[in-house]
């Protein structure tokens, strides 16, 4: 009897790349992960991710991440470049770079190293809430093609309708998780750090131009807890410090189904009123 073998989940393929030589790869963009305009920024910066995971040189895991979308990334192919600048001892500092037809679209720096036992505290605590079985699920508007890969459930602040008006804060916490769902691991966890809607479309109550321009991700889940994690869902909660001139903050929290912090984000986005 011929084995059947189980297509590989939709967003390993849109992670998905092609080594060329040692620290060069090739991928191409997937419109299940569009976003409004272009692609989901959080599959890009998964695949930067990826980019080093599959790198032979690669020590350890993430520690932090900070990506520049510095122009928009057309629907195809592209290519991504990834080199250690310098290793350490326990850390590993990489520089990353997606281009397509020779012209960056996008920079990256990257922290990967090794951890240790320690003495540990999280002086955060995780938000109070119903559990993920215990939230309607709340699918977002089907043009917005790669927020269907995700199973999302509203605790607060949930995408506003064009009637809603504007709300007295920017703070959204969902339990959210892939669809179908797939076990987390360190490159699913960075693209689930930017499925945030702009916060300025809540505190405003309506939608607007708005794109994110820089986001710094530190990892602080081993590969052990993200396996304990399964593929439960996650709770995200995120909110603004400041709106203004253009732009604005975003500062998340991603926080297991056991309560353990698995990471904290931080992001400058622009808007236009």
């Amino acid at each position: 009897m011929t084995e059947t073998v189980a297509p590989p989940h939709p967003f390993d393929t849109a992670v998905g790349l092609t080594p060329l030589t040692a620290g060069l790869s090739t991928g191409e963009t997937n419109p299940a992960y569009n976003n409004m305009v272009g692609p989901f920024g959080g599959v890009t910066a998964a695949t930067l991710v990826e980019s080093v995971l599959k790198h032979p040189e690669r020590l350890g895991d993430p520690l932090s991440l900070t990506v520049n979308f510095a122009g928009p990334i057309s629907e195809g192919a592209f290519e991504i470049s990834a080199r250690p600048v310098r290793t350490n001892r326990s850390t590993q500092h990489w520089s990353i770079e997606l281009s397509q037809d020779g012209t960056v679209a996008t920079t990256a720096t990257a922290v990967f190293g090794t951890r240790r036992e320690t003495w540990s505290s999280t002086e955060i605590t995780m938000p109070e809430v119903p559990s993920a079985e215990n939230v309607a699920l709340l699918p977002f508007p089907e043009f917005i093609a790669w927020a269907q890969n995700y199973e999302m459930r509203f605790v607060e602040g949930a995408i506003p309708d064009l009637e809603s008006g504007e709300h007295p804060d920017s703070t959204t916490t969902l339990w959210v998780r892939d669809q179908p769902a797939r076990a987390l691991d360190f490159t699913s966890l960075t693209a689930l750090c930017d499925v945030f809607f702009p916060r300025v479309f809540l505190r405003r109550g309506k939608m607007a131009p708005a794109g994110t321009v820089s986001m710094t991700i530190y990892f602080h889940a081993d590969a052990q807890t993200l396996t304990a994690q399964a593929d439960n869902s996650v709770l995200g909660t995120a909110r603004t410090q400041r709106f203004g001139n253009g732009y604005f903050d975003q500062s998340a929290e991603i926080w297991g189904s056991d309560g353990a912090l698995l990471a904290t984000t931080h992001q400058l986005v622009y808007f236009k009123d």
